[in-house]
């Protein structure tokens, strides 16, 4: 009998989150951002864990009450064991571990990398066509595997803390193509924000000032591999910013901020380079392949600025584009739950009783 009411647990960083799924459907979905972090200009790991303990109870008894349903009514828990912080997952896993011998349910543990590449399928859940004129195919049985994307697709999942590059051919069927060989773009982004006095996490606002940049903007350097081992990397355009910056004293007030005609001009530079390092790469791949699909998820396919560039190399490939919408960019409950609902069909067994945390894990070894 597979599960059809499943609750999804992500604790992986500052995001404490829960959700609920019917029959591969959200219908209840609860997030929160740890904002104490701000004032560090970071994650701290020990603040994070304290947060979960505090918020995630409340984050369940949230969901539940928002589907009108009891704790007895979840069938199965999945939830997010890595990658990520060892103290933050360990606050997700335990509680999973004890709601589910509590009402002797399964648990299936999720990577939380395998979260986003699902994640727009399953906003796609109960439609027949996505806005490009698509067709997905529909599975009107609770208990088929569902497959709504072209396959395969091209997938790239990129955030604070990953940017990897994917050849998908169906669940569980992942080729990896490229990843960084440092920085993640997420990173960049907050590394950046750190030197412009603006706000953590700061994508969001890197984003914004640089749409409202209008004039050229400083070039920054761009990084291409053209060796046998195609990569990204975001630590140079990261030290040429720390340079840049250093270099030029009269951006700054006396207090040592910079102007806001100074960060949209650094943002915009910085989006750019970004935008030219990752579309060339994924352009090199759509270039020389068979994908029916280009698929991109985590934190910052959240922007704006670069969801403009997708659509057009989308569109230069003549390849459909999907990009979850923004809730479900960044971490959330509702990717946990849905991949998890996706093992249950795959036939994939749930965890063991020995279930731990695995703060490196890789997507791959979570394959096995």
């Amino acid at each position: 009998m597979r599960p059809r009411i499943i609750l999804g647990i992500e604790t992986s960083c500052d995001e404490t989150a829960a959700a609920l799924l019917v029959d591969g459907k959200i219908i209840s979905d609860r997030t929160t951002r740890q904002t104490m972090h701000e004032q560090y200009g970071g994650v701290v790991p020990e603040l994070a864990s304290r947060a979960h303990e505090r918020l995630l109870a409340p984050a369940i008894d949230g969901v539940l009450a928002d589907a009108g349903m009891k704790i007895t009514d979840i069938e199965a828990v999945a939830v997010t064991y890595g990658p990520g912080l060892a103290g933050a997952l360990l606050v997700g896993v335990a509680l999973a571990k004890g709601l589910a011998a509590a009402l002797n349910i399964p648990v299936y543990a999720v990577n939380h990398i395998e979260g986003h590449i699902w994640a727009v399928e399953m906003s796609l859940m109960g439609n027949r066509a996505d806005e490009s004129g698509c067709q997905l195919r529909r599975v009107d049985s609770p208990d088929a595997l569902v497959e709504w994307l072209p396959m395969p697709f091209l997938g790239l999942i990129v955030s604070g803390g990953h940017t990897i590059l994917l050849r998908v051919e169906g669940f569980r069927c992942y080729v990896k193509l490229c990843s960084t060989r440092d920085d993640a773009a997420g990173e960049l982004f907050d590394k950046v924000g750190r030197m412009l006095g603006l706000a953590f996490p700061a994508g969001a606002d890197i984003d914004r000032l640089a749409l409202n940049f209008k004039d050229k903007p400083f070039y920054f350097p761009r990084a291409r591999f053209t060796d046998q081992q195609p990569a990204f990397s975001f630590s140079g355009l990261k030290t040429a910013v720390s340079h840049y910056l250093k270099n030029h004293p009269e951006l700054f007030d006396a207090e040592g901020n910079a102007s806001d005609a100074t960060r949209r001009m650094i943002c915009r530079g910085v989006m750019e380079s970004v935008v030219d390092m990752l579309v060339w790469q994924v352009g090199h791949f759509l270039a020389g392949g068979d994908y029916r699909a280009l698929v991109i998820g985590g934190g910052v396919s959240a922007s704006q600025f670069l969801r403009r560039h997708w659509e057009r190399l989308a569109a230069d490939y003549r390849i459909p584009l999907f990009i979850p919408p923004p809730q479900h960019c960044t971490d959330n409950g509702a990717m946990v739950a849905y991949t998890g609902w996706k093992m249950a069909l795959a036939g994939i067994p749930p965890a063991i009783d020995s279930l731990a945390v695995e703060p490196a894990l890789s997507l791959f070894k979570s394959l096995v």
